[in-house]
């Protein structure tokens, strides 16, 4: 194994944070920009220094410049709603998967369509996971399949399925031929994407796990699950060193917790880590203690879908009611979050 064995109510006041300790002061209205998409925003990826890629339920995929809040690019080819956005920082590929069931490849320069289907899976395909030299696809689904795909060619080369694998999300490990899964199952697999196996399983959770990310050195694993109430709506760090137990937990939402990242060095004064929810807020933690760094509560926004990292303290959070805002952090102020653009 190698390293591993080395190492949503709209403006509802029940989702404010219960501490206010922890909640910024109030802010005036970020800056208004025309929306990227018509409808929900479902996900967002970092595409450059200064683009992102998003999907929304109005089946557009769209490039925009996250800090102008202009949208670039609006690429039209899936049937339903875009469910998941990937893309290797600094590429000009672009992928993207849908309701539909299929997979599409896009090429920022290149014409309008796509330059490549991925066909194959039987239900809403909801995993999306490229390789860091942009040659292999990993593609799941809530058919309980993993399907290996060969970018240039389209060619499905491997598939495997587990019963009742219905996956959340796809992560690749920085480094290694290693992919991390979470599902519905509640399970956190890691698959080699060699011979398409599952090489490692973190001990099952109580709630179904929705997101996970990978840091930067390959050693730790983020993940986060569903919940109401207070109860679940965690995050969980894991040590992909050593799979016995979780290493930390992030405890502070009231809704289920739909995304989680690792934040970039410099961007806290400690290693830190966000997530955002169901409950309209963002949150940033402290990576080792747990203890919540900041916490920003988009009013209006409804549910929050997907965070990006665009660079060192600009953090880009999707939402289903608001569009896509732009957030910064401010360090020397105890991670600080504050709106900048909405667009």
């Amino acid at each position: 194994m190698g390293k591993f064995q080395s190492k949503v109510k709209r403006n509802s006041s029940k989702y404010r944070a219960e501490s206010r300790g922890e909640e910024s002061p109030p802010v005036p209205p970020s800056p208004q920009h025309s929306r990227a998409h018509t409808d929900a925003v479902t996900c967002i990826a970092a595409l450059k220094s200064d683009l992102c890629v998003s999907g929304g339920k109005d089946k557009a995929v769209v490039v925009s410049n996250w800090r102008t809040g202009s949208a670039l690019k609006r690429l039209v080819g899936h049937e339903r709603e875009v469910t998941k956005v990937s893309c290797v920082f600094g590429s000009n590929r672009l992928f993207s998967a849908s309701r539909d069931k299929s997979v599409l490849l896009w090429d920022l320069h290149g014409k309008l369509g796509p330059t490549q289907r991925f066909m194959g899976h039987h239900l809403i395909v909801t995993g999306l996971a490229v390789s860091p030299d942009c040659r292999l696809l990993l593609t799941g689904s809530r058919d309980n399949t993993l399907c290996k795909w060969d970018v240039e060619s389209g060619r499905c080369v491997q598939n495997a399925g587990i019963c009742r694998n219905l996956v959340t999300h796809l992560c690749w490990v920085p480094g290694e031929p290693y992919v991390v899964q979470t599902s519905e199952d509640k399970m956190i697999r890691v698959w080699d994407s060699r011979d398409l196996q599952v090489a490692l399983t973190f001990p099952m959770k109580q709630y179904i796990q929705m997101h996970c990310d990978v840091s930067q050195d390959g050693n730790y694993c983020l993940t986060c699950s569903n919940g109401f109430g207070g109860q679940g709506c965690e995050a969980t760090l894991w040590d992909l060193r050593q799979t016995r137990d979780k290493v930390c937990e992030y405890r502070g939402h009231l809704q289920s917790a739909a995304c989680c990242m690792f934040l970039p060095a410099g961007t806290c004064e400690t290693p830190a880590v966000a997530t955002s929810a169901h409950d309209c807020t963002v949150k940033i933690w402290d990576q080792s203690s747990g203890a919540c760094l900041s916490n920003l509560f988009l009013d209006g926004a409804g549910p929050l879908s997907s965070l990006a990292v665009c660079d060192t303290g600009s953090i880009l959070c999707a939402t289903f009611n608001s569009g896509i805002f732009s957030l910064q952090t401010d360090g020397a102020k105890g991670a600080g979050l504050r709106q900048v653009l909405n667009f």
